[in-house]
């Protein structure tokens, strides 16, 4: 079976998922099995035994003070089973450059989707230690969380504070000067009453959107596997085709100098001036279509 969008959240229809994905509201399935057996195949995926044996790079641990991947250390595999046996959850990053299985899942969900071929698309693996998880925190992705061991328990709310963030926040640490600067409310400390759980079993899977509070705690040891997509904005595929346009003129390449020194300010002042007329004269030449064409080569 192709590897598609379909196979991951059947018995649903691409229709249901679509509805979910433009509210921004988490979609759960339960029972997976003939449509992702491709995945279920997997060695590496029957035990973290296996994973451990057979994964070639450095794992990161997550600290019983925060229990985030925002303290962390990484680990080889023969010290991430005493970590994980003392409580420390495991994230595998990228998985997908160690399996063409993967890979090709990861880059279909991505098509399926709509993203820019600017994505960041990759798989990740957690293994998460009963009584362990991670704390309330949003991403700056949108996640299909695929249970492959284990019961794990979310706990999921939606943002308030912030619509479309940029940048991921765990409950209680500092903020991110960009993030904060577009805060619509304050941060809470706590999670939001309109709090849902959801049980994760081997089988089930999550669509989890982008910016919305969740945390978890694994109630056995557990094994998922995550597609993570981290897409461009329209402010990076804006900045992207600006940077390439302006790049083929050697004066917008030449050194910003001046800029720093009162002396020789006004002249710097004069000559940005000069190059941002000249771009408010090009602008208006410029179309959705031909950017697009530029950054989505698929």
């Amino acid at each position: 079976m192709k590897k598609t969008l379909s196979a991951l959240i059947k018995p649903h229809t691409t229709t249901d998922f679509f509805k979910a994905y433009e509210k921004n509201e988490p979609l759960v399935i339960h029972g997976l099995s003939d449509s992702i057996q491709d995945l279920n195949d997997l060695p590496f995926l029957k035990s973290l035994d296996n994973l451990l044996n057979c994964w070639p790079n450095l794992i990161q641990a997550h600290l019983p003070d925060v229990r985030d991947e925002a303290s962390s250390i990484d680990t080889t595999a023969k010290d991430a089973r005493k970590l994980f046996d003392n409580g420390m959850g495991l994230l595998f990053n990228h998985a997908d450059t160690i399996s063409p299985v993967l890979h090709h899942w990861v880059q279909e969900l991505r098509k399926d989707l709509g993203l820019s071929a600017l994505t960041n698309s990759r798989c990740l693996i957690y293994a998460t230690p009963k009584g362990s998880g991670t704390a309330p925190h949003f991403d700056q992705n949108c996640n299909f969380v695929l249970q492959i061991t284990g019961v794990k328990k979310w706990w999921i709310a939606p943002n308030t504070q912030v619509s479309n963030p940029m940048t991921r926040h765990t409950m209680g640490l500092p903020i991110d000067p960009e993030l904060e600067s577009y805060l619509e409310m304050p941060m809470p400390n706590t999670m939001p009453k309109d709090i849902k759980l959801i049980e994760l079993k081997a089988g089930s899977l999550l669509f989890l959107p982008r910016g919305c509070w969740h945390s978890t705690e694994a109630t056995s040891d557990a094994l998922s596997l995550n597609f993570t997509f981290t897409p461009p904005t329209w402010i990076d595929l804006l900045a992207a085709a600006l940077r390439g346009r302006l790049a083929q003129s050697s004066q917008w390449r030449e050194t910003a100098d001046g800029v720093s020194d009162f002396e020789r300010s006004a002249s710097a002042i004069e000559k940005f001036d000069y190059l941002l007329a000249g771009l408010k004269a090009d602008l208006p030449t410029w179309k959705a279509i031909d950017i697009l064409g530029a950054t989505e080569t698929d």
